[in-house]
């Protein structure tokens, strides 16, 4: 006889739902950082050990949270973010859904320290593997940190599949790299098992951005993305960032940085559309790199389609495409001929 249905223990539901959030240490370095860059942060500090299970803290100068709202930051589909559903067409924030934090303490060891700037103090709260502490006062600088430890300690099964600590180490580079290079203003640092990374000065400058993160190969390649002119523009979507010169290239595309509304996405048509403007300037197999940010009208992008929101869909793709495969082919086209290979 097949078991009763019955209510899954709030342990358990936690636990699953955090599955679909936080699939590996990088999941809550980016739920982190994003939370970091909606409030309003100019300087983040991002650490590791162990690849993150060991820790993950990442420090912020923003707004800071108030101490009436901590509690409820913790709380599942608690956010500041928005109040209905209609919200989502006018979106201005990267999290929307209130499933970060929550996630991440079902699943490791939470600690909190956040001050909003007009206070004498901070708050801290902490949530371990589930279990929520009462909030208390703390001395804080203005911002909030936030820290992990001992992530999927109670989930061993999830731990077990994970990759070596250098892995799950490069995915959380790769990750934090992106946002360093596409929000040039914010000055981000990453250290990784008490070793800098790289380190961003939030200059404001796309290609100062590159340099600092990604090194002089591919920053002193960078050709950046300028506004169209008026009879190429294409109504509705804006283009920034920046592209690598032909002669540097990649194996692979994890080379291409994709950005729609701030937001760090998986699109196979806009790859497809950037490595398009290349068209012959590449040898076969090879691929190049870019930081490209896309900014539309909320309304015409669905950022709802996705558990870990690395997805989006347009209301017209092929707008969002032909911009962007114009914009790199302007962007190549202004390169100095040194940059791009004789392949023939």
């Amino acid at each position: 006889m097949p078991p009763p249905i019955r209510l899954l223990a709030p342990d358990t539901i936690g636990k699953i739902a955090a599955g679909e959030t936080v699939e590996r240490p990088v999941s809550a370095v980016k739920e982190l950082l994003e939370n970091a860059l909606d409030a309003g942060a100019r300087r983040v500090r991002v650490a590791l050990r162990e690849g993150g299970t060991g820790l993950i803290e990442v420090a912020d100068d923003g707004r800071g949270i108030p101490p009436a709202e901590l509690p409820l930051a913790v709380q599942r589909h608690a956010t500041s973010k928005l109040a209905a559903f209609e919200d989502l067409d006018a979106l201005a924030t990267l999290g929307f859904r209130g499933e970060a934090l929550p996630s991440i303490g079902a699943v490791g060891d939470l600690a909190i320290r956040s001050r909003p700037a007009d206070l004498p103090h901070g708050t801290a709260i902490r949530v371990r593997f589930g279990a929520v502490s009462a909030p208390a006062p703390v001395a804080a600088a203005p911002g909030t940190v936030v820290t992990v430890r001992d992530l999927f300690a109670n989930v061993p099964a999830r731990k077990k599949f994970l990759r070596q600590a250098g892995t799950e180490a490069g995915y959380a580079v790769r990750a934090v790299g992106a946002y360093a290079a596409a929000y040039p203003a914010v000055a981000i640092e990453l250290v990784v098992d008490d070793r800098r990374a790289f380190a961003t000065t939030g200059s404001g400058d796309p290609v100062v951005a590159a340099l600092e993160t990604y090194g002089a190969e591919v920053g002193g390649a960078a050709l950046p993305l300028a506004p169209l002119e008026e009879s190429a523009a294409v109504p509705g979507v804006a283009v920034a960032g920046w592209v690598g010169a032909p002669s540097v290239t990649r194996s692979h595309r994890q080379g291409i940085v994709l950005f729609v509304n701030g937001r760090w996405v998986q699109h196979r048509a806009l790859s497809y559309a950037l490595e398009e403007a290349y068209h012959s300037l590449l040898m076969v197999g090879r691929h190049p790199v870019a930081v490209v940010h896309l900014t539309l009208d909320p309304a015409a992008v669905d950022v709802n389609v996705h558990p870990t929101k690395a997805e989006v869909k347009f209301v017209d793709e092929r707008a969002a495409c032909r911009a962007l495969s114009r914009s790199v082919h302007a962007a190549l086209s202004r390169a100095p001929q040194a940059a791009l290979p004789d392949i023939r």
